[in-house]
């Protein structure tokens, strides 16, 4: 792939053509063979006939032509890739081309039909010396100058979709990984029906029930979800693994093979997803499932709102201008959307502090080397296996799919986990430069899982001493949102998505970063902290409560609101975008905490039965999948079109809620077949 398709990612994730500024030089270096001019001249001279042959007409059909609504956006001309394939000449088949122009300010490019005889190099010479023209006229027109100033146009690049796939090694590696991720619980689900079917026939009705049961049961609880911790559970279901079996000993044989074959089974991953029970010990906290889901709810209809923005609207203009003089829009806006991963961060805070904290009070009151590696292999053991696989699979499905004209925005994903796989393998992929991430929606697992290193560092410093533990926690707060304000104020950021998208610094100097990003993640880790030891109610008497909620859903409200008022990217250092940037994450934080706190000490009301919704659990349990699996429906989905997509509010509607259902089903298989067993494995064999 050449450079000037290297992704730039104005926002995370969100993966932006903008190498548009690379013109073709050389180009006499270039020359066409033999084979390709015949076949193109063949080609030329039929569709000059009075009867032209039906593979020339289709050819000529499926070139891009000029639409309407060029003002809005539509500049575009992808013409129809598969007609063009479907093409086949007396000596050559049609091959589906794109040719990426520049006409003054405006980028665009041209879908071409040419022979697949001829190389990505001499379909540009053709081009550039007017060799493909229908009579007097170019099968490229330039835009009519009525519409844009400049009417010369520029050629940046040449690039012609093979019409065959051929994986390279390292996608049938990546391939295989998942088959065999897969096959391994299907095959033990099959084993442990076997063993099962032969039990019943030897034990009776009543011991069978009880065995089934036994070490099934003992994960019903388990959380799974995608910025919670697993540690909290691990001592129930280790002693009551142990009670189980005492009692009935002919129900597990010794054999520790037998045992991972269970826990990889379906019959064992598949207890308590549809639980609808809280997952937490006790019935505490039992909003931040709510909370959860509706923060990955919010997440995904961002992502499905903006990722077709990126280059496959036909009306992008119309768009963008909808979206900045409407504050109705705001909500799936990249600066308040996003503030749904500043929830995830908090509770991923809140529930490391809780889990550091019961694993210290198991360990006899004792910080120990050995128990902060365990902490943090159980946190690899809980992220690393599901989202190793969708990273196989994304390269995988990129390989072998046949792209549409709209490719060109993820294809660099691939050859990105080609060279860069290794830093999703440590957990560091966010601290590479954004356009070399490998699968960009991942650099959230990396951040958390450094916020989450840091959780024992803070419990040691709040067991050695509150007053240098407040010292610490109040200058990384302080740190953090001092360098958020500057980094804004020295690179001119926006804090709006229309914006965004032109901001490749936006994400590549603060989205992503841990020193912007520690905020909220700190705030959980201190309110983990207060929930866990407090002696007493912090709230007790109604007009606090009263109080806290006016002040939380002000600053709520706030918060999303000058983002709007703030859409405009300053064109100098400006200290209400600084102060914006660097405070609004963690504010945002605080107001989610008071909910929390409000909801467990009995001030929730109406909010905390709406959090509490025994519906949010199973969808909890599945939404870490979730996070990992809706943007690969969102690319392929937008991958594959052959034409643009039209912008109104029923279409994006229509979009997210496809895109949702989807993920849910695949989400909740993915869980059951790779993520739990993995989370299950080592208490299964203790």
């Amino acid at each position: 792939m050449q450079s000037v398709l290297k992704m730039s990612l104005g926002w995370v994730a969100f993966l932006l053509f903008a190498g548009c500024s690379v013109t073709v030089e050389n180009t006499q270096a270039f020359t066409v063979s033999q084979r390709c001019m015949e076949d193109t001249s063949t080609f030329l001279w039929e569709i000059n006939q009075d009867r032209p042959k039906e593979y020339a007409v289709f050819m000529y059909d499926a070139f891009g032509k000029m639409g309407s609504n060029v003002e809005g956006g539509n500049a575009n001309q992808p013409g129809l890739l598969q007609q063009c394939r479907s093409a086949h000449g007396p000596t050559f088949s049609g091959q589906y081309c794109q040719v990426f122009l520049r006409q003054g300010t405006v980028q665009y490019f041209v879908g071409l039909c040419v022979p697949d005889s001829c190389g990505e190099e001499e379909v540009q010479m053709l081009v550039l010396y007017g060799k493909l023209q229908f009579g007097q006229t170019s099968l490229i027109p330039p835009l009519p100058a009525i519409l844009v100033n400049q009417s010369t146009q520029e050629m940046i690049m040449t690039h012609c979709l093979s019409n065959t796939i051929a994986p390279d090694a390292s996608d049938v590696t990546c391939l295989f990984v998942c088959c065999v991720m897969v096959a391994i619980p299907l095959a033990a689900t099959l084993f442990t029906a076997m063993i099962r079917w032969q039990r019943n026939r030897e034990v009776s009705p009543t011991a069978e029930s009880s065995c089934l049961n036994t070490g099934l049961n003992l994960y019903g609880t388990l959380m799974t979800n995608g910025s919670s911790s697993i540690e909290m559970n691990s001592s129930t279901l280790e002693e009551n693994s142990n009670n189980s079996t005492s009692h009935t000993p002919l129900c597990f044989p010794r054999s520790g093979v037998y045992r991972c074959l269970q826990v990889f089974s379906l019959q064992t991953s598949s207890q308590g997803v549809f639980s609808t029970s809280s997952s937490i010990p006790g019935g505490c906290y039992s909003s931040l499932n709510g909370i959860r889901v509706l923060s990955l709810l919010w997440i995904i209809c961002g992502h499905s709102a903006q990722f077709p923005v990126i280059n496959n609207l036909d009306n992008y203009k119309n768009w963008k201008n909808t979206v900045e003089s409407s504050p109705l829009y705001v909500l799936t806006i990249s600066g308040p959307v996003f503030l749904a991963v500043d929830s995830f961060l908090l509770l991923g805070g809140l529930l490391s502090a809780r889990s550091l904290l019961g694993s210290i009070d198991r360990a006899e009151d004792k910080l120990s080397p050995s128990l902060v590696v365990n902490y943090l292999l159980k946190r690899i053991k809980r992220i690393q296996p599901l989202h190793l696989f969708i990273m196989c699979l994304t390269i995988g499905l990129i390989s072998l799919v046949q792209w549409g004209p709209y490719w060109f925005p993820f294809i660099d994903t691939v050859m990105d986990c080609k060279t860069y796989w290794w830093a999703n393998l440590l957990l560091i992929s966010n601290l590479l430069p954004v356009h070399e991430i490998c699968i960009p929606w991942t650099w959230y697992l990396s951040l958390d899982f450094q916020c989450y290193a840091t959780t024992p560092l803070l419990v040691y410093f709040y067991r050695l001493n509150r007053g240098v533990f407040a010292v610490v926690a109040g200058g990384l707060l302080l740190m953090t949102t001092v360098t958020s304000a500057v980094i804004t104020a020295l690179l001119q950021l926006p804090v709006f998505q229309p914006s965004t998208l032109t901001s490749e610094n936006y994400v590549l100097y603060y989205y992503v970063k841990p020193y912007t990003r520690y905020g909220p993640f700190l705030i959980g880790v201190l309110t983990g902290i207060y929930l866990t030891t407090k002696k007493d109610q912090l709230l007790k008497q109604k007009w606090q409560a009263a109080l806290g909620w006016f002040c939380c859903l002000s600053l709520m409200a706030v918060l999303v609101g000058l983002a709007f008022i703030l859409r405009e990217t300053p064109a100098y250092p400006s200290v209400p975008h600084a102060l914006y940037q660097g405070l609004h994450r963690p504010l945002w934080a605080l107001a989610v905490t008071w909910i929390i706190l409000a909801c467990e000490e009995g001030y929730g009301g109406f909010i905390k039965s709406l959090l509490s919704l025994g519906l949010w659990v199973p969808l909890s349990n599945i939404s870490f999948a979730c996070y990992l699996t809706h943007p690969v429906f969102i690319i392929l989905y937008i991958g594959l079109q052959e034409t643009p997509i039209h912008y109104t509010d029923i279409n994006f509607m229509y979009l997210f809620l496809g895109h949702l259902v989807l993920t849910l089903v695949v989400s909740y298989v993915f869980t059951v077949l790779v993520e739990k067993p993995y989370l299950l494995l080592k208490w299964s064999s203790t």
